[in-house]
């Protein structure tokens, strides 16, 4: 087993190479070279030995305090956020994977980064003056959702004087308040679950409730409820298009419980950005994004369960500001920001951006 000063040197050395190189994740795995990922992909850093069951298990016991190790332990899983040495904050998820021990970490930029910076499409700030509603961010992980979710949170609190309370797992940006109040509950340390902060928050006197993720029933029915009452919500689901999103929602619900909470999603939607991140022609990472604002017609298709038309509004509603995904690639293309190889990858109907492309 490595000695503590090797396994400090080794922890030491590559966190700071992660930040260096601006990869987006380190990857720990027994039998590989520790790995990171920068624009997208995978790279061994191959001046580090190949890790030992004996060296991950260190490195990810150097992470852990002593209650998160018997808890690791015990539950062969957790995820936590991590400061190194005041430089930089990693999302970290450890695990079991054939009896050794692995890990994933994830590193949060320490400056949270506005919309204009992010490339994202002007539209997306008009959410943020809403004060009440439901607003939902999605795509795959590791495309960007919470980094969206930031600047926006960042933008309100910078512009509004409201009550702002986070339930994350775990905390990932660091909120410093500005006009707003922000306080910031971590599941597992702050609260025991997502459902029991949000139940808390009514008594909490909050204007806006950033949620991690939509993981149960118990979450997004409590979430809805408070969008209903007069409380912004924003969140999180692992979704390719509003349309999924959508359904996906409902068809957590028990079928006798799905026309009510249809109807509640209807009345109480603001709307859905769904994002991935192309690899740029020019180096890095840039988004393409889909933008579903809930007008009339939106709420219409929800209630009346005919989600597989809302890519048509999506399609007919640019006027109004919406955006469809392939109409995102196509911008992209013509701008010469990303190739066509990438954006047919990415596309969710990549014939459709053939047809896009024809048309002018």
């Amino acid at each position: 087993m490595p000695t503590p000063h090797n396994t400090e040197q080794l922890f030491e050395e590559l966190l700071s190479t992660v930040i260096k190189q601006n990869a987006s994740d380190l990857h720990i795995s027994v039998g590989r070279h520790p790995t990171m990922r920068i624009d997208g992909a995978l790279m061994p850093i191959l001046q580090h030995d190949i890790m030992t069951p004996d060296m991950a298990r260190a490195f990810v016991f150097t992470i852990l305090n002593k209650e998160q190790q018997e808890r690791f332990t015990r539950e062969k899983e957790i995820d936590l956020s991590y400061d190194f040495r005041d430089r930089a904050r990693f999302r970290v998820n450890a695990f079991f994977q054939r009896g050794f021990i692995g890990a994933a970490l994830r590193l949060i930029p320490t400056k949270i980064r506005t919309f204009e910076e992010l490339r994202l499409p002007p539209i997306i700030e008009s959410f943020a003056a809403f004060t009440q509603g439901f607003l939902l961010v999605t795509g795959p992980t590791g495309h960007g959702k919470s980094t969206t979710l930031a600047a926006l949170i960042d933008y309100i609190n910078h512009t509004r004087a409201d009550h702002i309370i986070t339930v994350e797992d775990p905390i990932e940006y660091l909120f410093t308040s500005d006009r707003a109040t922000i306080d910031q509950r971590e599941v597992g340390s702050d609260t025991l679950d997502f459902h029991r902060a949000l139940k808390s928050m009514f008594r909490e006197d909050v204007d806006v409730a950033m949620v991690g993720e939509m993981r149960d029933v118990e979450t997004i029915s409590t979430a809805v409820t408070a969008a209903e009452t007069g409380h912004l919500i924003v969140s999180t689901l692992h979704t390719n298009n509003a349309a999924q999103t959508i359904d996906r929602i409902i068809d957590i619900f028990e079928p006798n419980q799905q026309n009510q909470i249809r109807a509640q999603i209807a009345s109480t939607l603001i709307g859905i950005v769904a994002q991935r991140l192309i690899p740029s022609i020019n180096g890095g990472l840039i988004p393409a994004v889909e933008v579903m604002m809930a007008n009339t017609a939106v709420r219409n298709l929800i209630r009346e369960n005919k989600t597989h038309e809302l890519n048509m509004v999506i399609e007919t509603s640019s006027e109004q500001g919406m955006i469809s995904l392939n109409h995102s690639l196509v911008d992209l293309i013509r701008r010469g920001e990303i190739s066509l190889e990438n954006a047919l990858l990415y596309s969710t109907n990549p014939n459709e951006i053939q047809s896009i492309m024809r048309e002018g």
